[in-house]
């Protein structure tokens, strides 16, 4: 055939001109001159197609990733390998080169291009609202009918802290903002509701109790016109804490061991223990606390009384014979709870 344009009537043709003439305007692949990619001076996270990545990704990975979205390869070429380089930064402007090559209609041919990648610096909308402080839930720490010690908030600053960074690895709100220290315990302010939950499922799984969750309106949104809501999580923990006694369903029971949603509790009558839930908590009733253990000596023993002594008064006290009051000796130093004028022997 005949070459429109060169003449020749001995080469490949591509359409109606010869493969030389075609490729002597071809073009491989196509990209702009510049690009911009506005990248979070904060945590670097990129906005692209207008959402913003949620995760850290390094300066000269988005420049790459800039160059990789904005390059066109012809739909003739085929085995394509492209090489793409940050020749030098200036300032804010990587100034890049991308090597082509590849195959068109069995010829092997090679481009070089050149281009800048400007990074536009700005803040994305998560780390606007760290900024501002922003938060979307409360953590509200309390104690049910008593005052929180000293180590219990040591030990919930630690819980607070540790399950934050835990969270941060997929929730770049996962902070906390303030804490508010009225005197009837603390508040957590945190800043999504997902960390937030979490930040409430540790404390109970350290100290158990109840949780329940209160949303507040704060404002309305002029666009929708719903309204925007805060949730207070309130993270309740018991009144009775372990080695306390407590009475539940008419038994006396030695608190053995708080968990997230249940206590064990043995009996001081039968020895028996017994798991109690915790959404049972309002109904337990504390009767003495681990400290009101007393300490006496058992002074007689025979097959069927044990006596000690009243470590308030100094009389003899007598105790039924139990089997596993057989372990004590004369002189052994025993410990006793007194509940409703009754006096029980703890192992």
């Amino acid at each position: 055939m005949f070459c429109p344009e060169c003449g020749s009537t001995d080469k490949k043709m591509v359409g109606d001109i010869c493969i030389d003439c075609f490729l002597k305007d071809f073009q491989m692949i196509e990209l702009p001159k510049r690009i911009e990619v506005q990248i979070c001076s904060h945590c670097n996270s990129k906005l692209e197609e207008g959402k913003w990545s949620e995760e850290f990704i390094p300066e000269e990975e988005i420049i790459y990733r800039a160059l990789e979205r904005n390059i066109e390869v012809a739909d003739e070429v085929s085995n394509e390998n492209i090489t793409l380089g940050i020749d030098q930064m200036k300032g804010t402007i990587a100034e890049c080169s991308v090597e082509a090559v590849g195959e068109v209609e069995g010829r092997q041919i090679e481009e070089t291009h050149e281009t800048e990648v400007k990074i536009l610096k700005t803040v994305c909308p998560t780390c606007s609202k760290v900024q501002s402080g922003y938060y979307e839930s409360v953590v509200q720490f309390r104690a049910d009918k008593r005052e929180i010690k000293a180590e219990e908030y040591v030990k919930a600053d630690e819980i607070v802290e540790r399950t934050l960074i835990k969270q941060y690895k997929s929730d770049k709100l996962a902070y906390c903002p303030q804490i508010a220290k009225p005197k009837e315990g603390y508040d957590y302010y945190i800043g999504s509701l997902k960390s937030g939950r979490k930040v409430a499922e540790a404390l109970k799984e350290e100290f158990g109790g109840i949780i329940k969750e209160s949303p507040r309106l704060i404002s309305e949104d002029k666009s929708t016109g719903k309204g925007l809501y805060r949730i207070w999580i309130s993270v309740r923990i018991p009144e009775f804490e372990t080695g306390d006694f407590i009475k539940f369903e008419d038994r006396i029971l030695y608190v053995n061991s708080i968990a997230k949603n249940s206590l064990v509790g043995e009996d001081i009558s039968t020895n028996k223990k017994h798991n109690i839930p915790m959404k049972n908590m309002e109904d337990i009733e504390v009767v003495k606390k681990a400290a009101e253990l007393e300490t006496t000596t058992v002074i007689s023993k025979s097959p069927q009384i044990m006596q000690i002594l009243d470590p308030i008064d100094y009389s003899a006290v007598d105790l039924d014979m139990k089997d596993e009051y057989s372990k004590y000796n004369v002189g052994d130093e025993v410990k006793l709870i007194r509940i409703d004028n009754y006096i029980y022997l703890i192992n």
